[in-house]
């Protein structure tokens, strides 16, 4: 599977084939980036780790034009559901806006599974050099190159690439070999985590039960997987080792009965909650748990680490490609760190209250939980989950008060194509520049700037109109009222559009020139 001998010079030199590692690698390729990936293990991995995909995330796979393989792969969830003290349903957590982004929410899945998936499409694809059995041993770098030594069953090979990303776990040799350190805490709790084959669970949601006498988690997922988590107590089992059958069928009989043949996966945990102190050392990133760790219980690590990709692939491919400078790399850390950070702390904070093991604690949660269910507002706070960070990205490319949002992805009538279609596959991997709600005129005056990027122009009108007179820019048309929702804070305005979907600048065309004078220096000037 795409193993090849020698060393090799690439645009981009990925460090892991794990989810993220991939993720990245086919986020690039598809931006037209030749890429190099090592991999120490043999072949992807079988161990069935991360289990909750979200709308967000098959979202940039839909970027990376695989989108359809994933989905082949996942269970399309419904959210997650909260039990109280006593095993009773308190609320369910779903989407504010269903299928806002255009996918299910919150999707089951097995990470074997994705790996492979993700393999063979990387195998498949011109731009990439997949290599598994490869060993970083040293990295290095100058002004011109970052350079990767590996060691594999041929021997030491020496790998030059413009940008390596280290996307190789926990125990992350990039991060190692530049002594970066990691901030945070690991946590004393043992969690058993068995994944489970025949189950009867038939549920597209998972169940977090607070139940303090064994707090537990349920994900089932699909063609009859289901995981299992338990807190441990101290003596029933030791961290990092698999747990003895007869714990696991203990602990699961409320749900099942089991044989050794339907565990297919079982080991013990404790959790950490760190950070990455750096994400950059000049030419080499840290993404993915080599950037970040944290509890499980938001169900984010994974999705976390398909973020940092797609925050950091797009400014790789435009610096690699001579469209923009090397200085928007550093925008990476400044936008991701702070969001993960927030969402570290979510996790444990989520962990603390839903698993805690003191019954008094637990009997308060569920009162106050069933109080503020009361309210409209109290509703919407859990079952829309409104605790979950937002990404909102205003230390980085973005120029003005209104921007650093993502936008979401309705679906809109193409009059270019004459078809009803997501956003996206409109819009496409590039920069683009909306018109909401504007008159014809005001387009004469951007269509510079949006050319100094590239931009697609897209009209957007209200009122149930087609304009016809718009210059270069095309019409969409809203067709359900979600790209009214998406839009309406913005109308009578610009809106450029990053390639990740997050908002770079809102404004009115009397101030075209001021945001054109903010953003140059996201681009790299012409060659006279």
């Amino acid at each position: 599977m795409g193993k090849r001998t020698g060393s090799a010079s690439s645009d981009v030199l990925v460090v892991g084939a794990g989810p993220t590692g991939m993720t990245v690698a086919a986020l690039l390729a598809a931006r037209g980036v030749r890429v190099t990936v090592l991999e120490t293990r043999e072949t992807t991995s079988d161990e069935p780790k991360a289990i909750s995909i979200d709308d967000e995330a098959l979202r940039t796979y839909q970027q990376a034009g695989i989108g359809e393989d994933i989905m082949s792969i996942i269970v399309p969830g419904t959210g997650t559901r909260y039990y109280d003290a006593e095993n009773q349903p308190l609320f369910q957590a779903r989407a504010a806006v269903p299928y806002r982004l255009g996918f299910p929410f919150k999707n089951p899945f097995a990470q074997p599974e994705l790996e492979r998936v993700l393999a063979a499409t990387l195998d498949r694809h011109p731009l990439v050099d997949l290599r598994f059995g490869h060993r970083v041993t040293a990295v290095d770098q100058d002004d011109e190159c970052a350079y990767v030594t590996a060691k594999s069953t041929q021997g030491p090979a020496r790998f030059t690439a413009q940008y390596v990303l280290g996307a190789d776990g926990g125990r992350s040799i990039v991060r190692e070999l530049f002594g970066n350190d990691m901030t945070g805490r690991s946590y004393k709790d043992v969690w058993l985590v068995a994944d489970t084959l025949e189950d009867p669970h038939t549920e597209r949601y998972g169940m977090h039960h607070g139940d303090p006498t064994r707090p537990h988690v349920i994900v089932p997922g699909l063609n009859g997987r289901c995981r299992y988590e338990f807190l441990l107590f101290d003596g029933e089992s030791e961290p990092g080792t698999p747990p003895p059958f007869e714990l696991i069928r203990k602990l699961v009989a409320p749900y099942r009965e089991i044989e050794p043949e339907h565990v297919e996966r079982a080991i013990n945990y404790r959790f950490n909650a760190v950070n990455a102190d750096r994400w950059r050392e000049g030419r080499f990133f840290l993404l993915g748990d080599a950037a970040h760790m944290m509890p499980p219980f938001a169900g984010q690590g994974l999705n976390s680490g398909i973020r940092d990709a797609a925050n950091l692939a797009w400014k790789v491919a435009e610096v690699v490609a001579g469209k923009a400078p090397d200085a928007i790399l550093d925008s990476y850390e400044s936008e991701r760190k702070p969001h993960a950070a927030a969402t570290i702390e979510q996790s444990v904070r989520l962990g603390s209250v839903v698993m805690t093991t003191n019954r008094r604690v637990a009997e308060h949660r569920d009162a106050a939980i069933r109080k503020a269910l009361e309210s409209g507002e109290g509703r919407s706070f859990f079952e829309e989950m409104r605790y979950r960070p937002v990404a909102r990205y205003t230390h980085g490319l973005s120029t003005t008060a209104d921007a650093g949002l993502a936008i979401g992805q309705p679906r809109v009538f193409d009059t270019v194509t004459h078809a009803a279609v997501g956003l996206d596959a409109v819009t496409g991997n590039g920069w683009s520049l909306f018109g909401v709600d504007l008159d014809s005129e005001a387009w004469a005056d951007v269509e510079e700037f949006a050319g100094e990027f590239g931009a697609a122009c897209w009209h957007v009108p209200y009122g149930d109109t087609q304009p016809r007179d718009t210059g270069s820019a095309q019409v969409l048309v809203d067709l359900d009222g979600g790209l009214y929702r998406e839009f309406e804070p913005y109308r009578g305005r610009f809106v450029l559009l990053r390639p990740d979907r997050f908002i770079a600048a809102v404004w009115v065309p009397a101030d075209t020139a001021q945001v054109a004078e903010a953003a140059a220096a996201w681009r790299t000037p012409p060659v006279a």
